[in-house]
C-alpha cells in the first residue's frame, strides 16, 4: 500500500472538550504521523467554501455555522493507506453505528457534532490539504 496524506479536522465539539490530544493519540496509535497541524477559527464563509460540495444539501448552513462556532484543529496525516486508515480510526458518521474504540464511538455527541472530519479520496485530500496548508508547512 502506498504512503498517502489526508486531511483531518478536529471539530469544535471536540476542541471545546479538550480532546485534541486523545484524538491525536488514536491517529498515531494507528500508525499515522501528523506532518502538519494548526488550531484555527473558521468564519462561516471559510467553512462554506470548504464544504461547498454540500451546498445543495439541507444541512449545509447548519454545518457551516457549527464549523465556525469554535476553534478547529486542521492537520495532515501521513502513512500507508492514510485515507482509509483515517476513516477507519474516525468510525461511522453516526456515532451509534461507529465501531467501539473509534473516535466517533468514544467522543462524538451526535451525527452533526461528530468530532472529526477526514478526506474521503486522494483527489479530495489534495484539495482539502491545499485549502489549509502551503507546501512549506508539510514537514513529514
Amino acid at each position: 500500500m502506498a504512503v498517502e496524506r489526508t486531511l483531518s479536522i478536529i471539530k469544535p465539539d471536540a476542541t471545546k472538550r479538550n480532546l485534541t490530544g486523545k484524538i491525536n493519540a488514536k491517529f498515531e496509535d494507528a500508525g499515522l504521523r501528523i506532518v502538519a497541524q494548526k488550531r484555527i477559527q473558521l468564519t462561516p464563509a471559510q467553512a462554506g467554501v470548504f464544504y461547498e460540495v454540500h451546498k445543495e444539501r439541507p444541512f449545509y448552513g447548519e454545518l457551516c455555522d457549527f464549523m465556525a462556532s469554535g476553534p478547529v484543529v486542521v492537520q495532515v496525516l501521513e502513512g500507508e493507506g492514510a485515507i482509509a486508515k483515517n476513516r477507519e480510526v474516525m468510525g461511522a458518521t453516526n456515532p451509534a453505528d461507529a465501531a467501539p474504540g473509534t473516535v466517533r464511538a468514544e467522543f462524538a455527541e451526535s451525527v452533526g457534532e461528530n468530532s472529526v472530519h477526514g478526506s474521503d479520496a486522494a483527489d479530495t485530500a489534495a484539495q482539502e490539504i491545499a485549502y489549509f496548508f502551503s507546501g512549506l508547512e508539510l514537514v513529514g
